[in-house]
């Protein structure tokens, strides 16, 4: 079963991604922590031995509530990591961590940002939290259950060329949806949602004991890390929300603000790959890049080369944006594609992914659970459009106003379908409590576009200063290699003091 292969390979890079939106309804009420677990009751030990650097962390589960409205009901498993803190004198508590999603596992986080140059100032000071939040990984897991042999392409919905498109990708959302709710034996699916999560967060708060809770969350994070600081207010210690989603929930239309985000990156690799014409033959000038993009996503419309068709080039040509050590082998993609070489386009992608993918039919996919965290999450987060004609409508404008990939954060996906409807209201931000929300941002990145960040810099107000980055790339603090940024946010989590305005950090 080679077909689908690499749609799957790369499709992961989106399910763990985030974008999102925004919303403004009632801030939803805090979980009293009366009724909540006793001070330092986690009990840790080794971590499971699929946990990257898990021999140097200690792991533990917590039973949380499935639904908070009934907190003596059923629980479900939350598993944490730890990387404690060894300097007695300058600890001051606990940094959780979120690496994106929904749907990232994040037990090995605390190892990931240690190995990419966290400061030792932060490790001194806090233990770093690592968790598989709520449905994801070695936390109680939802699944739709997703097969190799059905080759889903993931949670980013395909390049729609007309209202035709859009229809026939509805009814396979649709299909989608339905999978879920039939596999969903226990119970789980409704109660996967951000403001859950949160709740999740302070619950293990208590269980460790600490009177406040430090927060670093990278896109996806940066939702959770709102909602956090937005439910839980005063027990919310410093909160750095990097790479911004904006608002509190991923919807429609943070997804349809990859349209115009994927227009503003996709300029930086076309002065790259200028810059490079004798060795690409991609076009001389920026201009020349850009329509050559456009030549062969059309010519693949019509004439696909292998599985490789311009909805799909167009999904990779996305992926290739959120890092520049991804221009290479994207050029080499579109090299191999505009020769019809479907071969060498293979070897291409395999660069853009290392990861292996089985080809076995009939077997559950290696992305199940994250695809299906990712839905539940999203459709259950924020009210989506369940007429057909709003999603038409919306992407012939967006392909339209922006015609290089508005044909596809504006199509449809499955929560137009989702069985249930969201239990609760989004979560609002609030801007009374603490001025304690560091935002970060590069004012380039596909991913998370630079309007989530004034967004969330808005909405907190005076609780929030913006540090943003003159950068390209999807991840700032220690992931970005901005020395004013890292410099920045190292200095807030150590002294907790915001700077006296926004920042602007020059690449």
């Amino acid at each position: 079963m080679r077909r689908h292969t690499r749609r799957r390979r790369i499709a992961i890079a989106l399910a763990l991604a985030a974008a999102g939106g925004l919303g403004t309804v009632a801030v939803l009420p805090a979980v009293a922590q009366e009724s909540g677990p006793e001070a330092d009751a986690v009990d840790w030990g080794a971590c499971p031995d699929d946990v990257t650097g898990g021999d140097r962390l200690e792991c533990a589960t917590v039973d949380v509530p499935l639904d908070y409205d009934e907190p003596d009901g059923k629980t479900i498993e939350v598993m944490v990591s730890r990387l404690a803190s060894t300097d007695t004198e300058e600890r001051r508590g606990i940094l959780l961590l979120n690496p994106g999603g929904p749907g990232g596992a994040g037990l090995s986080q605390p190892v990931e940002l240690v190995d990419l140059g966290l400061p030792d100032g932060v490790t001194d000071a806090y233990d770093l939290i690592g968790m598989d939040p709520r449905g994801v990984g070695h936390s109680t897991p939802v699944s739709c259950g997703f097969t190799n042999e059905q080759g889903h392409p993931g949670n980013v919905p395909p390049y729609a060329v007309d209202d035709a498109a859009v229809a026939e990708h509805a009814a396979y959302a649709k299909s989608v949806a339905e999978q879920c709710a039939a596999n969903d034996t226990e119970g789980l699916m409704p109660h996967m949602s951000t403001a859950n999560t949160a709740r999740d967060m302070d619950f293990i708060r208590a269980a460790l004991g600490e009177e406040r809770l430090s927060f670093f969350g990278a896109s996806y994070g940066s939702v959770l890390g709102a909602a956090y600081a937005s439910l839980f207010p005063e027990e919310s210690d410093r909160i750095v929300i990097d790479s911004n989603v904006g608002g509190t929930a991923l919807d429609y239309d943070a997804q349809r603000r990859w349209g115009s985000g994927f227009e503003e990156n996709f300029q930086y690799f076309a002065e790259w790959a200028a810059e490079r014409d004798a060795a690409h033959g991609l076009g001389d000038t920026p201009e020349a890049v850009q329509d050559k993009y456009f030549e062969i996503a059309e010519r693949l419309d019509q004439e696909p080369v292998g599985e490789y068709d311009g909805r799909l080039f167009r999904f990779l040509v996305f992926v290739s944006l959120y890092s520049e050590d991804a221009f290479a082998p994207a050029a080499r993609l579109w090299e191999s594609l505009d020769l019809g070489d479907a071969a060498a386009a293979d070897r291409a992608v395999d660069e853009l992914d290392a990861q292996v993918a089985t080809d076995a039919a009939d077997t559950p996919s290696p992305y199940d659970n994250a695809w299906s965290a990712y839905l539940a999450v999203t459709c259950n987060d924020a009210d989506w459009p369940e007429d057909l004609a709003t999603y038409q409508a919306n992407t012939a404008a967006d392909r339209e106003a922006h015609p290089m990939y508005g044909g596809a954060g504006a199509n449809v996906n499955a929560c137009a379908f989702w069985a249930n409807e969201p239990l609760e209201p989004q979560v609002e931000i609030t801007d009374e409590g603490p001025a304690n929300v560091l935002i970060v941002q590069n004012e380039l990145d596909v991913a998370t576009p630079y309007p989530g960040a004034e967004l969330n810099r808005e909405a907190f107000g005076d609780r929030a200063r913006l540090v943003s980055v003159d950068g390209f790339g999807h991840g700032v603090y220690v992931y970005g290699g901005n020395a004013c940024a890292l410099n920045t946010t190292t200095a807030f989590l150590l002294g907790g003091e915001l700077p006296e305005d926004d920042v602007h950090c020059e690449a």
